[in-house]
């Protein structure tokens, strides 16, 4: 147990070596283990008295402790420990099992009931936006809920990784959320919601012709497939004689970066698309060629667009490519990286996002060029709606008056 731990400790000092010294080369071996050389052994070799430490606090453990000990649920704790310490809600260390969940994600199919999440705000989970054709949809959620218990347990901001995985389980079962909604006099009501759990497919791009020769997008989400589907779409309202484009990022929670930059570079001329900027200062930046389809543009977003959404709006606004409609985005800027283990993986905050412009993202937003309300947050929006969708209304009318 000792000699296990040793090595348990040592990829916990390999991750702060990791976020401590720069360039720095550790090799996490098959085993967990981890091979330190120059600055990161002499590191090691400071901090040994924690090993020293870890490894009394478990031999207690195993000696003292009155009920059995599950030693992979003790292990897991260990780097489960480390990354709730850094109390963002966004990095979080995961078992092999967690983490195959976790990718299920981006794979554009998973069990559940449709809603995006985030921690950002307060101390309860918010919904970012219910997903299109989901339960969660149909169950009348809307961006801004708060949920404050799942199945009558409660779960606060720090929790969003336990709440989700709650909220997920097999085709057919029920789970009931406890929301709490702020009406427009900041009053709020509690309300339970039963939902019926069902495999979730996200389409993440539809596309159609509207009147007055208008090509209509809207992207759900920013996934594996997205890139590949926008440009097919962008085509075929082309080949269908579009003289301008709608593209709508309403409740879209973003997704992957990889993703929206492809996109990014299809609708932008040359130049910079996003920056991220690390705790170091370090800057990167993903760039456009010149390949831009010019079409005229007009871009939807409201408060449930987020991360990529913002990414892909706050470039468009910056460089005057199309103008944005609607209102106020969430404001989720900051850059989460996967990385996978052999037994495992993590995901940690690394970087946060700015537009072209040098606009900070995070907890902030974009903020459109002409706000439009829609008179009440439960709305139905897009084409099918257009008779009470009056952003989509506005949007049209710019367009036509750019073409």
């Amino acid at each position: 147990m000792k000699n296990k731990f040793t090595k348990i400790f040592a990829l916990i000092l390999a991750a702060l070596v990791l976020t401590s010294c720069a360039g720095s080369q550790v090799k996490v071996n098959s085993d967990n283990s981890v091979t330190l050389t120059g600055e990161e052994y002499k590191y090691y070799m400071e901090n040994k008295d924690k090993i020293d430490k870890i490894n009394y606090l478990t031999e207690k453990i195993k000696k003292d402790f009155l009920f059995d000990i599950d030693e992979e649920k003790l292990e897991a704790g260990i780097y489960k420990g480390l990354f709730a310490a850094l109390n963002d809600p966004y990095s979080s260390y995961y078992t092999k099992s967690e983490f195959n969940k976790l990718l299920e994600d981006s794979s554009g199919e998973f069990g559940g009931i449709g809603v995006v999440v985030s921690a950002m705000y307060g101390e309860y989970i918010t919904v970012v936006s219910p997903i299109e054709g989901t339960p969660g949809e149909r169950a009348g959620l809307l961006t801004g809920d708060k949920i404050i218990m799942v199945d009558g347990e409660t779960y606060f901001a720090v929790d969003m990784d336990k709440a989700i995985d709650h909220m997920r389980g097999e085709p057919g079962t029920d789970v009931t959320l406890t929301i709490r909604r702020e009406d427009k006099d900041g009053n709020y009501e509690d309300f339970e919601v039963s939902i019926t759990r069902e495999i979730i497919k996200i389409d993440s791009v539809k596309s159609q012709m509207l009147e007055g020769d208008l090509g209509y997008i809207s992207i759900a989400s920013f996934d594996e497939n997205t890139a590949g589907d926008f440009k097919d779409a962008i085509d075929s309202i082309k080949e269908n004689g579009a003289k301008g484009l709608v593209l709508d990022l309403r409740n879209n929670p973003g997704g992957l970066l990889d993703s929206v930059v492809t996109i990014s570079d299809i609708l932008l001329p040359k130049g910079t698309i996003v920056s991220t900027v690390d705790r170091n200062g370090k800057r990167s930046q993903e760039m456009s060629d010149a390949k831009m389809e010019d079409i005229p543009l007009v871009v939807l977003v409201n408060q449930g667009s987020a991360s990529a959404s913002e990414i892909l709006s706050g470039a468009i606004k910056d460089f005057n490519r199309g103008e944005i409609i609607g209102t106020q985005t969430f404001g989720k800027g900051i850059v989460q990286r996967i990385f996978p283990l052999n037994d495992g993986g993590y995901k940690l905050t690394i970087s946060e996002y700015y537009t072209p412009n040098d606009t900070k993202i995070n907890g902030v937003g974009v903020t459109p060029d002409t706000i439009v309300e829609m008179p009440e947050a439960s709305t139905p929006m897009g084409p099918e709606n257009f008779s009470e969708d009056v952003q989509l209304q506005k949007a049209i009318e710019v367009l036509q008056n750019k073409i």
